[in-house]
């Protein structure tokens, strides 16, 4: 993880305060003077605590392969996580890193992306600290449609603090960590999502790495709020959904579990994006998709996606300096303020 600075490529060598990292060469960008690679995204002399077998090593290479294939420079990726097992993905990227707290990803991603929309803003965080505490801000940050990308690692439980049932765990279901069954009915982050705002929602699996890289890259090109809900392991504590119990080995007919929309033949981009009409009922199939039980397996895939104005397209239009400079370069105290203090007169 990189300290938290703020640079592009726009304010390269013209940045009185510009604080070049030591590790990364940021004379070479990604117009064809340098390819980066998947090494380039890995952070350097930093111990990887997670559990053998944790689903997060998957997400973890999942995202640095997304940004390798889109070659975006890591100077100009920015990682927010949240508490958790997860939380700790901001340290191991080679990349502008925040480690912010509990529940509290989306407001800090929407303040940097805001500040500096130059920068390819990544928010991860646990299904605990996305869907439970931080599920305030996460409905508020579909609403915005701010253009970020949030990575959720969904194990169905809160590993960190040894096993608790989290917002995604089914009603009746049982760990080896929880005392007794869970009472509550389980949250569908793809429903949540798309019926918050979000405009592109999608669903993966941690152990299938290429296929949440190839996710999570659609993702980052999305103009607009992106969540992809990840499905993962957990061998520490969640021994119900297991790599067994997805590949379906414990099923008489062993089936997977899971099943890729695209295969279906299924679609979930808005044809008309302008049309309401065509919103609502494009929604509606996600929604379905997502709700629907399909003898028990799982659809993964892009659900829903809706190119539509982004909240920078509206604060460009009301204040037109944004359209061509980030936040983070504008002169904030040589400014003229008398038209504001007239108005307050």
């Amino acid at each position: 993880m990189l300290a938290l600075e703020s640079h592009s490529k726009a304010d390269k060598g013209n940045n009185k305060h510009d604080n070049t990292f030591k590790d990364i060469d940021m004379t070479k960008t990604n117009n064809g003077q340098k390819k980066y690679k998947i090494p380039d995204y890995k952070a350097d002399n930093i111990h990887n605590d997670w559990c053998p077998g944790c689903g997060d090593y998957g997400i973890l290479s999942g995202i640095q392969m997304a940004l390798a294939n889109l070659g975006l420079p890591p100077h100009e990726v920015a990682v927010i996580s949240g508490i958790g097992c997860s939380g700790k993905t901001s340290h191991y990227i080679n990349a502008y890193g925040f480690h912010t707290l509990h529940g509290r990803v989306v407001p800090n991603a929407t303040g940097m992306k805001l500040a500096n929309h130059d920068l390819t803003v990544l928010g991860v965080g646990g299904d605990g600290d996305g869907y439970g505490i931080g599920a305030g801000h996460f409905v508020a940050g579909g609403r915005r449609n701010l253009d970020f990308t949030y990575v959720i690692f969904n194990n169905n439980i809160y590993a960190l603090t040894k096993g608790q049932a989290s917002p995604t765990i089914g009603k009746g279901e049982q760990t080896k960590t929880m005392p007794e069954q869970s009472i509550y009915n389980p949250i569908n982050p793809v429903a949540l999502a798309i019926s918050s705002g979000y405009t592109f929602v999608a669903q993966s699996y941690a152990l299938d790495v290429k296929y949440t890289a190839d996710i999570i890259a659609r993702a980052i090109q999305h103009p607009g709020s992106a969540v992809v809900d990840v499905l993962q392991t957990c061998p520490a504590f969640n021994n119900l959904h297991t790599k067994t119990w997805f590949e379906g080995l414990d099923r008489e007919e062993k089936q997977p579990r899971l099943y890729k929309l695209e295969d279906e033949g299924y679609d979930g981009t808005v044809p008309e994006p302008e049309n309401p009409d065509s919103v609502s009922k494009t929604k509606a199939a996600a929604i379905e998709k997502a709700l629907a039980s399909k003898n028990g397996r799982i659809p993964v895939g892009v659900f829903y996606e809706h190119r539509t104005a982004t909240l920078e397209d509206y604060l460009s239009k009301k204040i037109p300096a944004l359209a061509s400079t980030s936040m983070v370069k504008m002169d904030i105290y040589d400014r003229d303020i008398s038209p504001l203090l007239d108005e307050l007169r």
